[in-house]
């Protein structure tokens, strides 16, 4: 008796196992419909900083926000900048942002920052006019990103020497590219590193 019911244990202890292998395997494998939205979502982005040496002399004109279903995106309006002579910018993530100029701390709200210097001015460089009217540590005017997956702050630093500074407060550390096309400077953060989705 004692034999059955030492295998009958061993057994229940087996199949429980056995149970508990499948459940893991089934809730651990992704649906096709996942595998297939993560797909179309990869980015090979990467983190590090990015730059193109300027070409020319253009003036920021406005700064927008938008949400996609991979990324946030936030666009610069440039006048002049066109895909065949592009706008100049150097863009990365720091541990802290400074004001252009006066070296002044600017707070950024969320879990990682980006600085975004574009060159373009916010202002006439021949008659010191007024292009865009950014504030230093003030939001940027009329960008809205209440809700955003991966936008969580926005900043204007200084439009200093012919470059605007901007800071984008963002979730955390998450891959990000820059693209240009005619009279737009173009900054996409994924919302995630596994899949910018």
């Amino acid at each position: 008796m004692r034999r059955w019911g030492t295998a009958l244990a061993a057994l229940t202890l087996a199949g429980a196992g056995l149970a508990t292998t499948a459940g893991t395997a089934g809730a651990a494998a992704p649906s096709k419909a996942a595998s297939a939205q993560a797909a179309a979502c990869a980015t090979a982005w990467g983190s590090g900083d990015k730059a193109v040496q300027p070409a020319g002399h253009r003036l920021l004109k406005n700064i927008r926000a938008g949400q996609h279903e991979c990324f946030d995106r936030l666009v610069f309006d440039v006048k002049g900048g066109t895909t065949a002579d592009p706008t100049g910018y150097r863009v990365g993530y720091v541990d802290a942002m400074y004001q252009d100029g006066s070296g002044d701390p600017i707070a950024v709200g969320g879990g990682a920052i980006l600085e975004i210097h574009v060159v373009a001015p916010s202002y006439d460089l021949e008659n010191g006019g007024e292009t865009y009217p950014g504030r230093a540590g003030k939001p940027l005017p009329g960008v809205d990103i209440a809700g955003f997956r991966t936008f969580k702050d926005t900043r204007f630093g200084a439009s200093f020497e012919g470059e605007t500074q901007v800071g984008l407060g963002v979730r955390a550390r998450l891959p990000f590219r820059v693209l240009q096309a005619d009279g737009r400077l173009i900054v996409d953060v994924a919302h995630s590193w596994a899949a910018a989705r």
